[in-house]
């Protein structure tokens, strides 16, 4: 049973906006394009983790750290470009934010050593949070009030196809041309984002009166930061397995390493349904569907830890994990900006803030685990203790809203 409150139309939601129908669609793929490059380039690293540290001379833990410097990029840029952009239309700052991301995945194809790949991989994280947070308010703006979950989740969608086909494709080149080919696939992505927003998505105006100061009022909220620590900690769990899904899976399952590809594959599967449910869900109630989804988690990543040494049987957790984490997003999303009406740009671009501070925390976690001697599966079970704490601290923190 839904929350009465929660199905109440959005006061971010424009009175303006039009409603759904066919002509919306081409915007709002064009838009979650921009999804998928970055969803390719912040998970197909994870795939090609092997092929990376033994190029780039480090530790599998120490490679780890490529991951989380793209994570804290988001974590700075979300906000400090989220906040500067708050009077830009929000198609040209989607234009923008996604040629920087394109120009850090250059720099990373040409970085010479670890050191400078990691700055490249901090710049091409940068963009990331504010890149969703002007799409998703854009496609809620084309969508109408009635149906913003649904846009969301659709924009949000890229991040879950690439999980399908840009990162089982980027995986495979990495793995038979060279890891670095991950850099190039993810650039093409880009400048085709970049055309096909030009082309198809029509201006979406700021609203009036928005500028940094009234977007910054967003950090006054104690909702806000309630949710964004529900999302940071009970996200972290899925990363702490996710982070090192290519190392279990062949060295402890004893999965070919062949099959890498296909296993990202089916990975973007679960995110994908995950997302589009997640979306659907969220217009009945986001605070239940957060934290239903918890709860599913930290099952999986429980289950995940018992089964790895038999790859066929530990697909299904990762799965389900893979599926209950994606339907996150676009609550958590819908959680936040109604935290802080006013402030929409900022508040939607700190959901990818908590998500990838999760990442680096997961990351960290789960590297923490493997440095003190534990075999390589037992990082999903710490994921599972992170994803339980979120649960108990959404039903504690989280409350229904007010009519």
């Amino acid at each position: 049973m839904p929350d009465p409150a929660d199905d109440a139309p959005s006061p971010t939601a424009s009175p303006t906006a039009t409603p759904r129908n066919r002509a919306m669609l081409p915007g709002i793929v064009a838009l979650a394009l921009g999804g998928f490059a970055i969803g390719t380039t912040e998970f197909a690293i994870m795939g090609l983790l092997p092929q990376a540290v033994a190029e780039l001379d480090v530790s599998l833990p120490a490679g780890g750290i490529l991951i989380s410097a793209y994570a804290l990029g988001v974590v700075v840029g979300a906000p400090l470009l989220a906040a500067g952009m708050a009077r830009i239309d929000r198609r040209t700052s989607a234009l923008w934010l996604m040629g920087l991301f394109v120009l850090g995945h250059g720099a990373g194809l040409l970085a010479p050593d670890f050191n400078t790949m990691l700055i490249a991989r901090f710049v091409s994280g940068l963009p990331h949070g504010a890149y969703f947070s002007a799409a998703a308010l854009a496609a809620a703006h084309l969508a109408g009030p009635a149906r913003r979950g649904q846009a969301i989740a659709w924009v949000m969608s890229g991040l879950s196809v690439a999980n399908l086909l840009g990162v089982p494709l980027a995986t495979w080149l990495g793995q038979s041309q060279g890891w670095r080919w991950m850099f190039i696939v993810t650039g093409v992505f880009g400048i085709a984002t970049m055309a096909a927003v030009a082309w198809l998505v029509p201006s979406v105006p700021a609203p009036r009166g928005a500028s940094v100061r009234s977007e910054l009022t967003a950090l006054r909220s104690p909702a806000l930061w309630r949710a964004i620590l529900v999302g940071t900690i009970g996200f972290a769990g899925m990363f702490a397995l996710y982070t090192y899904i290519a190392p279990v899976f062949t060295e402890v399952g004893g999965m070919p390493p062949q099959l890498v590809p296909l296993l990202m594959g089916l990975y973007g599967v679960g995110m994908v349904v995950g997302t589009l449910a997640g979306g659907t869900l969220s217009d009945r109630s986001a605070r239940r569907t957060l934290q239903w989804m918890l709860g599913v988690v930290a099952a999986s990543l429980a289950c995940f830890s018992l089964t790895a040494q038999w790859w066929m049987v530990a697909v299904v957790p990762l799965l389900a994990a893979a599926a209950a984490a994606s339907a996150l997003v676009p609550s958590l999303q819908v959680l936040l900006v109604d935290a802080a009406p006013q402030a929409p740009q900022l508040s939607g671009a700190l959901n990818h803030s908590a998500l990838n501070l999760a990442n680096a925390m997961g990351a960290w976690v789960g590297a923490a685990v493997i440095q003190a001697g534990f075999a390589l599966q037992v990082p999903a079970g710490a994921g599972a203790a992170l994803a339980g704490v979120g649960l108990v601290l959404s039903l504690a923190l989280l409350r229904p809203p007010r009519p």
